[in-house]
């Protein structure tokens, strides 16, 4: 028996979601709809592909699979839509980035938006490791990813290399110095990002080519976590200098030493570079960094 389309559109939308509620708001039906099509298509197989509690839904190791076979499914669907739909494609559409920094894709997003406003645009930030799963998984349609990349299953432009920048809250004694080196960093109190962060990974190459210490005070999951920790008085983040921005609260460090720079990589499936909603916002991004 073939299985039914509507049934593997129940058993996506619910393991997107991770709930059969919100899979019903998706997919405009009642919430016992859904739950009978993934219960029929669970019975037709004598298969499990949920584990259900009161509380959550999880995906079974089975269901694991099957959501990886469903999301190169509906990527499939997407591009044949775009494909018969050419004739007004870029009047609508969306399009995900998963990031490790917004900050990077901020500018392409807006000069995309100015000449095709019917685009909506989903920003998801992670980490460098995250960003990239996302997009081999299907959830994103770009990743930017914070170093260098060679797989021939990308496509693939840097934007932006940077040094890395130490900085400290406006009271913190070096506060009062206009730049360090690595050694100032030996033992002290460190705000780490969560382990896949690149400018963890980064930071930790440079102390241990010079034989310093590392010291985590804090570990945080996010940017925007490490600054609030350091102006809190926690300890010495580290960050790219390009996304240091401004702020009275915080000191920006360089340290003058470090020789690993912050790249800034934005990739996408190379399977999926000629959609054309893809496509034309390579090309965007492309032009304005001189490839």
């Amino acid at each position: 028996m073939a299985v039914s389309h509507a049934q593997l559109r129940a058993f996506h939308a619910v393991a997107q979601t991770g709930s059969f509620t919100r899979a019903a708001e998706r997919l405009f039906l009642s919430q016992p709809a859904v739950s009978d099509q993934v219960r029929k298509l669970e019975e037709q197989y004598g298969v499990l592909l949920f584990n259900r509690t009161k509380r959550a839904v999880q995906l079974t190791e089975l269901g694991e699979r099957l959501l990886g076979i469903t999301q190169r499914l509906y990527a499939v669907a997407a591009e044949a839509q775009e494909l018969l739909s050419s004739s007004r494609a870029l009047q609508t559409g969306s399009l995900t980035l998963a990031v490790d920094s917004p900050v990077h894709v901020l500018p392409f997003i807006g000069q995309f938006n100015d000449r095709y406003p019917g685009i909506r645009f989903n920003v998801v930030t992670g980490n460098t490791d995250e960003a990239l799963a996302r997009l081999f998984a299907y959830q994103a349609d770009f990743a930017v990813l914070g170093r260098p990349i060679q797989d021939e299953a990308l496509v693939s432009v840097v934007l932006s290399s940077s040094p890395l920048l130490a900085f400290v809250a406006a009271d913190h004694p070096l506060a009062a110095r206009e730049s360090i080196v690595l050694a100032d960093l030996d033992d002290q109190p460190l705000v780490l990002r969560e382990r896949g962060s690149m400018t963890r990974q980064l930071i930790e190459l440079e102390l241990q080519r010079e034989g310093l210490r590392l010291r985590s005070a804090i570990e945080v999951e996010g940017r925007e976590a490490v600054f609030e920790a350091v102006a809190g008085g926690l300890g010495i983040g580290i960050v790219s200098a390009a996304e240091f921005g401004s702020s009275r609260s915080l000191h920006a460090l360089p340290i003058l030493d470090c020789r690993q720079r912050m790249t800034e990589t934005m990739v996408c499936l190379r399977e999926q570079s000629s959609r054309r909603i893809i496509e034309t916002f390579l090309e965007l991004v492309r032009s304005n960094v001189g490839i």
